[in-house]
Parts: structure tokens; C-alpha cells; sequence
């Protein structure tokens, strides 16, 4: 099986070892039935709940613990492009036999993603029961929604500074699925800052609001509204932002979520 990278990894089943660095992942593999072989986690690794805690933390995402991983003797270590660094990758060759890298870029690329996981850890009808699901939601979103105007969005990340989205990420094309189109902010930045007070963005329909990583509230809506002067502030909306950024076996239900939060019936 080949990761992102081009390595090839051959399949291992029940005698691999598992350390997942990658939250979202992590609850892919246990939703894959491989709970038990995980060995090893990040502190950002929440799901499934309660099951997760009892896997050891090696770290964060970007400040992992090299000798944490070490002694638990792991076969494989899951790491993913953006949400690891690639000093780490290099700092884990020789700890882990094999380091598999990911980058789902897409909602369509959680199928590959399944795959890899189920190939490795023999779990291949697991991951084709999940290709199923993902392609009957992609399926579902696309005839629910055809007919409805696409808008224009701004989806923010964070406060103090104000962060959004461009269009080149996961969470915009898991928009886009929906008929929701990112606003294009500043140069070539993933995740560019920007003013909003007195800002003037033109068509702007509906503001979206994360609850990951700042936790927006309620109390934001209107200060949102306000600094972009909307007359609407109910197109300020809280979102579940788990179910916007969160690839594996989370797609699945955030393309439902998505759609059903663009109809208006949820």
C-alpha cells in the first residue's frame, strides 16, 4: 500500500502496533475495529470518547515526545502533512519501521484514505463498507443542493487576530460540496488573518463561525455582524467545525451535517 509520499507499505493486520498523530485519523482506526491496536496518541486525539483516553499521549501534533513513541515500540506511526511537521518525520526514522504519511486534500479523498488504513491493518471491508457511506453523502449533497444559488461565505478559524480559510484547504472544498464558495483573503495564505472592523467585502452572504480551534459562541454573532455591518445577523451562523475540517470516518457525517445546515433542517 502506498501513502501520500509514494512509500509502499506492506500489509501488517494484527501484528501492527499502532501510533496515531493524527486526531482525526485516530478516530478512523477505531471506527475501523483497530481501537485495540492503538498504541499510542496525540493529547488532541478526543475521539472516540471515552475508548481514546485510555491510549497513552505522546505530545501534541507539532510537540511530540520522540522517546514517548520510542517505548511503546510501535510498528507504525500515522502522520499527516499539515497537521505535523516534517522535522518530525525525520526525527522518527529509525524509531518506527514505518512512518505513513497522509494528505486527504478533499472529501473524495477519504476513499483512498479508508483504503490505505483498511489494506494495512487488514480491515478491507471496513474501509469498503466506509466508501459506500462517503460516496452515498457526496451523492446525497450534491441532488439536495443542485438547485440552490451558491453563496459566498466567510468561514473564521480564530479571534485576535480574525482568521479564515482560503480556498486551497480541506474545510473549502468541503464547503464548496454544499454550494458554499470561500471568500478568497489576502496572497497565497492557507489560513490568512484579516481586519474586520469597517471591512466592506462585496456579496458577502453568510459568516460562518468554527467552533474549532477558537471556540466561537453565540455572544460573536453579533459582534461579527456588527464589525462587518450585515443587516442580516442571522446569516452569522455557529458551525460545528469538527464537521467541517475533520477528514476519516468523520467525512461521512459532516457531508450530512453540511447539507442539512444548507437546507436550513438542521
Amino acid at each position: 500500500m502506498a501513502d501520500a509520499l509514494g512509500v509502499r507499505h506492506p500489509p501488517s493486520g494484527a501484528q501492527a502496533r499502532i501510533v496515531s498523530l493524527v486526531p482525526s485519523i485516530t478516530e478512523l482506526l477505531f471506527d475501523l475495529g483497530l481501537g485495540d491496536q492503538v498504541v499510542g496518541r496525540t493529547g488532541f486525539c478526543i475521539h472516540p470518547a471515552p475508548r481514546v483516553r485510555a491510549v497513552p499521549k505522546v505530545g501534541g501534533t507539532k510537540t511530540v515526545d520522540v522517546d514517548k513513541v520510542r517505548a511503546l515500540q510501535p510498528t507504525h506511526v500515522i502522520v499527516n502533512v499539515d497537521e505535523n511537521t516534517r522535522t518530525l518525520y525525520d526525527e522518527l526514522e529509525g524509531v518506527v519501521p514505518h512512518r505513513v504519511v497522509t494528505h486527504p486534500c478533499s472529501p473524495q479523498d477519504n476513499a483512498p484514505l479508508y483504503r490505505l488504513m483498511g489494506g494495512l491493518f487488514d480491515r478491507v471491508r471496513e474501509a469498503e463498507r466506509m466508501c459506500s457511506a462517503l460516496a452515498d453523502a457526496l451523492h446525497q449533497a450534491s441532488q439536495a443542493t443542485h438547485d440552490l444559488p451558491r453563496e459566498r461565505v466567510l468561514y473564521l478559524i480564530w479571534r485576535e487576530p480574525w482568521m479564515t480559510v482560503s480556498g486551497d484547504t480541506y474545510v473549502a472544498r468541503m464547503l464548496a460540496l454544499v454550494g458554499w464558495d470561500v471568500l478568497s483573503i489576502g496572497g497565497g495564505d492557507r489560513y490568512p488573518e484579516l481586519e474586520l472592523s469597517g471591512a466592506r467585502i462585496d456579496r458577502l452572504d453568510r459568516v460562518l463561525l468554527s467552533s474549532e480551534p477558537y471556540r466561537f459562541t453565540a455572544r460573536h454573532r453579533e459582534e461579527v455582524a456588527q464589525c462587518l455591518d450585515m443587516g442580516n445577523p442571522e446569516a452569522v451562523m455557529l458551525v460545528e467545525g469538527e464537521m467541517c475540517s475533520w477528514y476519516g470516518s468523520r467525512a461521512v457525517r459532516g457531508v450530512g451535517y453540511l447539507t442539512a445546515l444548507r437546507l436550513g433542517t438542521r
